[in-house]
């Protein structure tokens, strides 16, 4: 064994000395959590789902990995065989990759609301911590990237008119599949009074995250879901669904590769 090897044991042996045993098994009780939620997560899904997420993922409509993306069409084939009404939502959608998904697993008939500013994000607040303002300024000051490496959403000159597109390109148009696109911030957008069944939020910060789960949470019909795609990537998603979710009853978290919050 090379030195380099003794020394890295040495350095795991000392680490888990410094770790109490309780810390330890209720890091082991989380890695078997999470494994079992990819394993249930494994969605049989029609093929021509299946190839919509893979064009949008080769056309880099999305960040989205392709098992995230499974799991949205998952969710939404889901409540189509449990009954569920009510909308389907996505309230941040960039370049339209995942919404194009989520329409193509859902009933034509159903109607789906997607919401963007199609534009430059909002900045942050006070109640995002560090690390949003350091991506917010990368973002503002032109450094950002998009998917594949590509334009950054925020700075292309018609999303609207490229997401509208593209939705018709990969055979999902918005009049014939009742989708809806609503272009503005979300406190100024989204005033719903209809029933809910699927959300998927990705609006990154506190302020529209907060908005988003006031506007939408009391809506979910039993057995509807929010699926939370930034809780473990950013400090302001996480802070505003744990104020609003912390003490109100009604409603069942699950962790696994992206958060699901359960009504009922």
């Amino acid at each position: 064994m090379s030195r380099g090897k003794n020394t890295s044991a040495r350095v795991r042996r000392r680490i888990a000395r410094w770790i109490a045993p309780e810390v330890e098994e209720e890091l082991r009780a989380t890695k078997r959590k999470l494994k079992k939620a990819r394993a249930d997560k494994a969605y049989e899904l029609p093929e021509e789902v299946e190839t919509t997420i893979a064009e949008v993922r080769k056309e880099h409509l999305t960040y989205l990995k392709p098992d995230n993306l499974r799991e949205l069409a998952g969710s939404v084939l889901d409540l189509e065989k449990q009954g569920l009404d009510g909308l389907v939502i996505e309230a941040g959608t960039a370049r339209g990759g995942s919404a194009i998904v989520m329409a193509a697993a859902k009933a034509p008939e159903r109607p789906m609301k997607v919401y963007d500013v199609f534009g430059m994000i909002p900045p942050p607040s006070e109640h995002d911590g560090a690390d949003v303002h350091a991506r917010y300024e990368k973002i503002s000051a032109g450094e950002a990237q998009g998917p594949g490496g590509e334009t950054y959403y925020g700075y292309r000159d018609d999303l609207l008119g490229e997401v509208t597109a593209s939705f018709a390109r990969h055979g999902v148009p918005v009049g014939e599949r009742n989708v809806e696109l609503i272009q503005g911030l979300f406190q100024d957008t989204i005033e719903l009074d209809e029933p809910v069944a699927l959300a998927h939020l990705d609006g990154d910060w506190y302020e529209s995250t907060m908005t988003c789960l006031e506007r939408i949470a009391p809506l979910l019909v039993d057995g509807g879901r929010i699926v939370l795609d930034d809780y473990y990537a950013w400090s302001g998603c996480r802070a505003a669904v744990d104020a609003y979710f912390t003490g109100r009853p009604g409603y069942r978290l699950e962790h696994g590769t992206k958060l699901h919050v359960v009504r009922g």
